[in-house]
């Protein structure tokens, strides 16, 4: 299911820009981009998407800023001594000015200890929170999609039902049709006085049931009542029982049809299958 989240959150001196998308997919697939302060947190952030979106094509791109100050640094006091004492000691003995010392000192490696190079436990839990904000941003925007997704699959059900409701009505004529063209052809092979008439009527009752829908009817109602009733239903991970239930559906609308032999309801049955086949496309998208 598609979704974008985005948060801004500071940590120490830096903003942090989270921006997360998830696009449809079977399996959890994430490209993610971090910046060096939170690298050591990567195993860690990976866990908490995973955990949250199940599954889906996913994009997280982190990106840091200075927040316009500078975080403060230290001084190594003993390194620092430790070079100024020979270093005046060589200026003293070639007569040279040692006023200029601290500043070269300050230059000299280990002297001045810079930021540290990641994240500090208590500013992960900061930073931590953000994701978490763009993560329910991006729930926010899946939830509005799946309302409209929800609305969609239950109009296609609707859809189905009706057309099976007119399958329904049409089955009467459908028989009758099948019985006089019987009788009809019949008459014309072997003459309208020359057959059993009570021996026919018992052919064509074996004959009309083993072409009779009304089984696949009842079934393929009771799928769609059972759809609508797991779609329904505030349980996670859903979108395969869905599918699955569809694929009953199907099975249903292809026996319907093979064993129609009528053109009305030939037509009824292709409609049906165009209807479940958007409804498939959309499941897709049902975590």
């Amino acid at each position: 299911m598609t979704g974008f989240g985005r948060a801004v959150v500071t940590v120490g001196d830096k903003h942090f820009a989270i921006d997360i998308k998830s696009l449809n997919g079977k399996q959890f697939d994430l490209q993610l981009k971090l910046p060096t302060l939170v690298k050591p947190f990567e195993f860690d952030i990976r866990k908490i998407l995973a955990e949250k979106l199940g599954r889906g094509s996913v994009d997280c791109l982190i990106t840091t800023k200075d927040a316009g100050f500078s975080a403060p640094v230290s001084i190594n006091t003993q390194v620092a001594r430790s070079y100024y004492q020979p270093l005046a000691q060589l200026a003293s003995e070639l007569g040279q000015d040692s006023t200029q010392l601290l500043s070269a000192i300050l230059k000299l490696p280990d002297v001045v200890a810079a930021g540290s190079d990641s994240l500090e436990p208590t500013q992960w839990e900061t930073f931590k929170k953000g994701i978490e904000t763009a993560l329910e941003a991006l729930d926010t925007h899946r939830t509005q999609e799946g309302k409209a997704l929800e609305a969609d699959l239950l109009a296609r059900i609707s859809r189905i039902e009706q057309l099976q409701k007119d399958i329904e009505q049409a089955e009467p004529a459908r028989r009758e049709k099948m019985r006089q063209g019987l009788i009809q052809k019949l008459e014309e092979q072997v003459g309208k006085e020359t057959y059993d008439k009570n021996r026919l009527e018992q052919e064509l009752i074996y004959y009309i049931e083993k072409i009779d829908i009304s089984e696949e009817m009842i079934r393929l109602r009771n799928h769609c009542e059972y759809f609508r009733a797991q779609l329904a239903t505030p349980e996670e991970g859903k979108g395969k029982k869905l599918s699955f239930i569809l694929q009953e559906i199907g099975r249903e609308i292809n026996t319907t049809g093979s064993k129609a032999y009528d053109a009305f309801i030939q037509r009824l049955v292709v409609e049906m299958k165009d209807e479940l086949e958007k409804a498939k496309e959309q499941i897709l998208n049902v975590l």
